[in-house]
């Protein structure tokens, strides 16, 4: 078993000070001031860009276009967005059902920040979880204090994402979005690609031994549980669900299903100055 602290280590210290995270480095290398306020806008700036795309100013030239845009990687088409608006019955609410993560406006929302007004809405508990997921993952040394919320979601990857029937392209560029957003802001070729790597091992493998992530309890992480998923090291299917392997999700179709939206694709916009 691949501990909590062992795995935490390596995702916040890469090209850090003994004393310092990745959380912490590119807080106060971006926001001057290494505050839990500014921990959590940090996290808001990466992962709003991870999801939508560019939508900020300055970066550094790197085109993201977000997890909602059509791509293809690894030569193959990859098209998360119906994981997201509600058109595949995807979701786990203890059986597979289509929720739509986007009722809260879509990228305008995120764009001029009245997201995180709309508390009850399905997107806004989305991007908050995530936000507080990559907070820890990333060491912010501030998450629990006053302006940073520690993460209040599911502690196992493996239950969120289960009825997804992720493959491996589909994790793979969920991953390379996250690393592009990173680099967008400046964190170094090194940092991206050691948590690029880190990210990849962790989630982007079947039947993976449980694992501490986000608590003091192991829970499984692997998240790619399609048939042409690779098995982790140690695989322990034996103890998963359908042996960690899930068929693909339903369609929904009809009105319950967005034909379009404002999802995002990174440089349709404005860019909003942070």
């Amino acid at each position: 078993m691949v501990s909590k602290l062992l795995l935490l280590a390596a995702l916040s210290g890469v090209n850090a000070t003994p004393q310092q995270s990745l959380c912490d480095k590119y807080t106060v290398a971006l926001l001057k001031d290494n505050t839990a306020a500014n921990q959590y806008t940090l996290l808001q700036l990466v992962v709003n860009t991870v999801v939508i795309g560019n939508y900020t100013q300055p970066n550094v030239g790197i085109a993201v276009p977000g997890i909602l845009a059509p791509a293809t990687y690894g030569g193959e088409a990859v098209d998360l967005l119906p994981y997201f608006n509600g058109c595949l019955k995807s979701s786990n609410r203890g059986h597979p059902v289509a929720i739509n993560f986007l009722d809260g406006g879509g990228a305008a929302s995120v764009i001029d920040g009245s997201l995180l007004q709309m508390t009850s809405t399905n997107q806004y508990k989305l991007f908050t979880h995530l936000y507080e997921f990559f907070g820890t993952l990333l060491g912010c040394s501030m998450q629990g204090m006053s302006g940073f919320p520690a993460y209040a979601g599911q502690p196992g990857m493996f239950q969120v994402h289960k009825y997804m029937s992720l493959d491996p392209n589909e994790v793979g560029y969920f991953i390379s979005q996250v690393g592009a957003a990173a680099a967008s802001f400046g964190v170094s070729a090194a940092d991206v690609q050691t948590v690029a790597g880190l990210l990849s091992a962790t989630f982007n493998v079947a039947c993976a031994p449980a694992q501490a992530l986000v608590n003091g309890d192991s829970e499984f992480q692997s998240i790619c549980d399609h048939k042409d998923c690779p098995k982790a090291p140690n695989a322990v299917c034996y103890k998963y669900e359908h042996y960690g392997f899930f068929p693909e999700p339903k369609s929904v179709g009809g009105a319950s299903c967005p034909a379009s939206g404002d999802y995002g694709g990174g440089g349709g916009y404005e860019h909003r100055e942070w």
